[in-house]
Formats: C-alpha cells, structure tokens, sequence
C-alpha cells in the first residue's frame, strides 16, 4: 500500500502564497495603467512580470527577485501549475464567446481574410524560422530545425481574439460588419492555428518527421475533435440537465463547466495534445448549448479575468529577459521577428479580402490591422514552445515583445484605417435595428416551462402555444420542458411523446410526476431557472368569482419565479399566421414588453398595431384640433410612435392607433374587430399584497369577449 502524498515544505508554500500576492497585485495595478492609456490589460500584465523578472527588478535586485523568481525545481513547478489555470480559462472563455454562426454569415469574406492571412504568414515564419541562428533553438539539429521553422511559422499564424475582441469592444466596432469578419476570421485562424500546433507539438518529442510521426499527430488531433463532438456534445448537453433539474447549488453550473474544462483539458494533453485545446473545444461545446444562463459566462469570467488570467500572464513576462534583447544582434532579430509576422498578415489577409471577398482597398486594409495583434495566444503558444523544448529562452523572449508590440500597434492601426471607411447603408440600418432592440427582456428567452395536462395533442390551445414558440424559436435557440403533473399514471405512455411532435423546433425535454399538487410541483420546477412559463387558460367558470382564468392557473402567475404568458384561445390548423396582432399600451414598462413580444412574434407578412387608448368623458371636447394641442394625445402618439419604431427597426409592419373614448376595453376590442385581429397581447403584472390575481378590470373584459386569441404576458 503507497503512503498518501505528502504536502509541499512550509517555506515553498509561503514563498508561492507570497509570490502569487505580488504578481497578481503587480498584474492588476499595471493593467489599470495599461487602460487607461487606450491598450489592452495584457499588455499592463505581461510588463507587470517583465519589471519584476530578470529583466528589471530581478536582474538588477538579485535579494529582491529571490521573493519573485523560484529558485527551485519545486517552487517552479507550482508556480506554474498556477499559472496554468489561467491559460486553461483563458481558452475556456474563447470557446464560449466562439460563435460559430457568425463564421458561417460572414463565410466568404472571412474565409478569403483567414485563407490568405494564415496562408502567406505560415510561409514567411516557416522561412524566418528556417534561417534563423541555431542558438535560438532549444535544441540544435536538423530535425529539430524543422520542428522549430513549423513551430514558429504556426506561432505567427494565430491571431488573438480575446485582445482583438477588446480593441474592438473599446472601439465600438464589435456589431460593424467589419468587427464580425475579423472575429469570424481570427476564429477561423485559430482553428487551423491550434490544430498545426497539436500536431507539431505531438511531433516534438522526436524532433524528427516521419510519415508515420504526422499521421499519428493528425490522428489525434481528428480523434480528439470527434470525440468531442459527438461524445462531448452528448455528455455536456446531458450533464447540464442534470445538473439544472437535480442538484440546488446556486453554483451548480459554474462547477460543472469548470470540472468538464479539466475534464476534457487531461484528455488532450493524454491524447499528446495540449491541454488548453481541450479547454478551448470545451468552451465552444458549452457556448453553443442554448440551455446555459449567461450569468455564467459572466461568472466564470469574473474569477478569471480578476484572478488567474493576470497570474498567467505576469509569469509569462516573468520568463523574459528584456535586458538580453538589448544585444544588437537579438534586437535585430526581434525587429526582424516583428517585421515579417506584421507583413505576412496584413499582406495576407488584404490579398485574401481583394481577392476573395472583393472588398474595397481600404476595408480589406482594415482586417490586417485588426488581425495583427497577437497578444494572449501567443504567449500561451510561446509558453508551450519553451516547454517543450522548441525554444531557448531568447526566442521565447523574443516571441512574448513580439505579441506585446502587435497587441500594442494594433489600436492605432485600426483607428487610422477605420477613419477612411464608410459604412454601407445596410450596415447603418442593422444597427440602428439592434440599438433601439437592445436591452429586449424578450430577446433573452431560450428556456421555456410548458405544463400540459393528458390531452389530445392536436388542442387548439397547444397548436397556438407550438405556433407561438416556433416564430419565438426563429430568432433564437429555444429549450423547451415539457411538464404533465397528474394524480394518477398516464394513461398512455406516449402521450408527452405525441405533443412533442406538435413543437419542432425547440429543443425538447420531457417530464412526468405523479403528484396531488400540480401548483407545487410546477412552481419547484419553475425555480430552475426558466426564462418563460407558458399557461393554457380554459374559459372562465362563472361560479369562480375569484379566479380570472383557473385557479390553478391563477396561482402560478401570481407565485411563478420568471415571466409567465398565460394562453387563451387556439388554432385549428398549423401554419397559422395571425395577420393583425393587436397590443394595448399605456406607456408602462410590462406594455412595451408585450409590444416587443409582438414583434417578436410576428412575421413581415403581419401588421403590429400599436394601440394606445385616451379615456375622455362626454364633457371633453374630442375635435381634431383639440386634440392635437391636447397633452394626452401628444404623449399617447409619443408612446405608439416609440414603440412602432422599434418595431419597423426590425423588419416588422407597425401601425400607430391613437383612440378616444371613456371605456378602453370597448375601444380595444371595437379595433380589434375592426382590423380583423387574429392575436391581442396584453402586457400587464400582478397585484402585490392580495391572494388573487388582478390584472385590472380592462383585463377581465377583453378576456371575456375577445373573438380572436388573446396572450397575457406578465414579465414581473
């Protein structure tokens, strides 16, 4: 039997503790240097570790770097087990933000941009790296040269999105066509990047290629990528739900994404791979699961951008010594390092965008200066490199003022070239779309409760709730639970699997309890998280004075933890299109909501009108004049036209209706027979402080006497 493992001696743990306060206090303090001079933070944390290593601090203060520096195989060890936490969630959060839609809308362009940006770059470092002097090679040798020239030219090919993401953001260009083809190109880079480094990681250990070598090195690489998405798709789609149904943690799904990182980060670096490939596949697994909340994302980027990515960074920096550069033959060297990844880029990508994508001068001139920077990848890429022996710690030097310097050219390159390209009409009306859009509670819905109860699954009310979520479904990725709660078994055991054919286009989870309490039982699985409650409302029993739809139903709306849309009425038929949607508006908040649940909703086939209503009696004067100098009449126009404009902004018919009259619910329901509506949304919220369910006596009546279907959305 092996004795347990033994903890590290009380002096390394202090001195690690120790280092990691300064480096991490060093990173973050010169980070906030860095932005507020207009350059990204890694740029702030890579010279936070250059000040402190050999190249400053260290070097001129051997007593005081012996407090930063390990000075032993052991404290190095674990300084850079930390260390490589950071990198693991850097890739981790480049995965998430991957969208992989967006490589697809902008595919000529960016794979013009990627194809010749990575194509001229990979040949000019594999030729830079060919003539370089043998003592920048970790090992000497002809085999290991090789190795070396593909390792360097694969380092210069990749871009790096998190930095390039950054200026963007900072430069308000993140929405622009222009942003969205250099993500999706930096994207496509990486890709092609990351997987020519597993494989000439995989052939480093021999530093000799043979055919037998690169099969083997591709074989992983394609083995990896398959098992990751077929296997890896399927156990991330079924660990989340798990996890969502079953385990209570509020940090349940943090947990899980960072278990599933290690996870799938020690099954690359099993397979001869790299473990941050594991994390970055993982990322992109998780970013394209609809059922992940963003409050995630924003977890686990909080930890990471506070805490280990600065420490990855800051020890990076701490590798380098500056001061050796200032020999005039590296210095040469590094300028000349500097010279051909910044001109392999750009002329590769400006000649992929001329020739491919068939872009002007000055907008294919654009996506090289974008790309240029290298930033966080390539330290990552160089940090692998001096680990595995490719690189002496010059070259790593080297690479590391390289990523630095591009990261560092990159803004103002692109604010010069930006200045001289003008956006397109197209491109102006899409974000001004998504600018008055912006901040949609609507937009953010993608995981739906449906209660159903053991019915036909050809109900008018389920074919309206299947037609409802399909056009919602249009927009985005919908996840849908579909929840029958009943006394007794089922009595047949194909009746959730029936009404799952009515909704095609969610994705479709399925659940049976068996319990007395259906209120109960629908409330505890509402808590988990759902963006949307959708409740069939029958007719009103007229001997339940009380209750404004069912009971049951009443009680839902009023104790439900997330919005809820309560469904009255249905359709015969699918393919149903409502034709004139109706929405009633009064300025509040739950109204507009209900107006972009329209807008949502309808197709450019429909027409939304906007409805607002302006109680007079019979004592107010009503002629037009009036009621153009009439304060509430300029105020209910301002509220209709706002909310239309919003709604033309996202290609839907909207037509403003400014009424008269002392009962709105007659003036409501007399429009909606007038314009033929097929659908009325009502926007409302529930009543605090009383048992029953109130949604105002307007409400009850248009409920009542409605010919066409109507939808209470209560997004409180």
């Amino acid at each position: 039997m092996s004795s347990p493992f033994t903890a590290a001696p009380h002096d390394v743990v202090a001195m690690l503790l120790l280092q990691l306060a300064i480096l991490l206090f060093s990173a973050r303090a010169m980070a906030e240097i860095a932005r507020r001079l207009n350059q990204p933070s890694v740029v702030g944390e890579i010279l936070a570790g250059i000040i402190l290593g050999p190249s400053l601090i260290s070097g001129l203060f051997p007593a005081i770097g012996a407090w930063i520096v390990p000075t032993t195989d052991l404290s190095g060890y674990l300084l850079e087990t930390v260390s490589m936490l950071g990198a693991l969630f850097l890739l981790l959060i480049t995965g998430l933000e991957t969208d992989l839609g967006l490589i697809r809308q902008h595919a000529r362009t960016a794979i013009g941009v990627s194809l010749g940006g990575i194509t001229v770059t990979l040949l000019s470092g594999f030729a830079l790296g060919w003539f370089l002097p043998d003592d920048l090679l970790a090992r000497p040798g002809e085999g290991h040269r090789l190795v070396f020239a593909l390792f360097v030219a694969t380092a210069m090919s990749i871009s790096a999105i998190p930095v390039i993401a950054k200026v963007l953001m900072d430069m308000n260009l993140m929405r622009r066509d222009i942003g969205q083809t250099i993500i999706a190109s930096g994207m496509s880079d990486d890709t092609i990047g990351w997987i020519l480094l597993s494989i000439v990681a995989g052939l480093a250990g021999t530093g000799v290629i043979t055919g037998a070598g690169v099969a083997e090195a591709v074989g992983s690489v394609l083995l990896v990528m398959l098992v990751s998405f077929t296997v890896g798709r399927w156990l991330v789609k079924r660990a989340v739900d798990f996890v969502q149904d079953e385990v209570r943690s509020p940090e349940r799904l943090v947990t899980l994404v960072v278990v599933m990182t290690f996870a799938w980060a020690a099954f690359t670096q099993a397979m001869g791979l790299e473990a941050v490939l594991g994390a970055l596949v993982i990322g992109i697994l998780f970013g394209q699961l609809p059922r992940l909340p963003q409050a995630v994302h924003h977890k686990l980027m909080t930890f990471s951008t506070a805490v280990f990515t600065p420490i990855f960074f800051a020890v990076a920096g701490l590798k380098v010594n500056a001061r050796a550069l200032l020999e005039p033959r590296l210095l040469l060297i590094a300028l000349l390092v500097i010279a051909v990844a910044t001109g392999g880029k750009v002329v590769g990508t400006y000649l992929g965008a001329r020739l491919i994508g068939r872009k002007e001068h000055w907008t294919a001139l654009s996506f090289g200066a974008g790309l240029n920077a290298r930033g966080a990848m390539e330290i990552i890429i160089a940090t692998i490199g001096l680990e595995l022996g490719i690189l002496s710690q010059e070259m790593f030097s080297i690479v590391v003022v390289m990523a630095m310097v591009t990261s560092l050219m990159a803004p103002p390159a692109l604010r010069w070239v930006l200045a001289r390209v003008k956006p397109e009409d197209q491109e102006l009306q899409r974000l001004r779309r998504e600018e008055l859009a912006a901040g949609s509670a609507v937009a953010k819905i993608h995981r739906v409760l449906l209660p159903v109860r053991e019915r036909h699954a050809g109900d008018p009310t389920h074919l309206l709730e299947a037609e409802i979520l399909g056009r919602l479904g249009r927009h985005r990725p919908l996840s849908l639970t579909l929840l029958n709660v009943s006394d007794r078994p089922p009595s047949g055991s194909s009746f959730l699997d029936d009404l799952g054919r009515r909704f095609p286009g969610p994705e479709l989870n399925r659940k049976m309890v068996l319990s007395a309490d259906p209120a109960t039982e629908i409330l505890a699985e509402a808590h988990k998280h759902y963006d949307l409650l959708i409740l069939g409302a029958t007719n009103r029993d007229p001997n339940l004075l009380d209750a404004l739809f069912h009971p049951l139903v009443d009680r839902l709306v009023r104790l439900a933890p997330c919005p809820t849309l309560v469904v009255k009425g249905g359709v015969t038929a699918s393919g149903w299109g409502p034709g004139r949607i109706v929405v009633p508006t009064n300025g509040s908040m739950a109204a507009r909501q209900a107006a972009e649940l329209a807008f949502r909703i309808a197709s450019k086939d429909d027409v939304v009108v906007v409805l607002n209503v302006v109680r007079v009696g019979p004592e107010d004067p009503v002629r037009e004049a009036v009621r153009q100098e009439d304060r509430r009449f300029i105020t209910a126009n301002n509220i209709v036209s706002e909310l239309c404009e919003i709604g033309r902004a996202q290609g839907i018919r909207a037509l403003p209706m400014v009424r008269a009259g002392l009962e709105p619910d007659e003036i409501i329901l007399d429009v909606a027979n007038e314009v033929g509506c097929g659908l009325c949304i009502l926007g409302t919220d529930v009543r605090p402080g009383s048992d029953r369910l109130f949604m105002g006596p307007r409400i009850e009546r248009i409920l009542d006497d409605a010919r066409c279907p109507v939808l209470v959305y209560n997004p409180t």
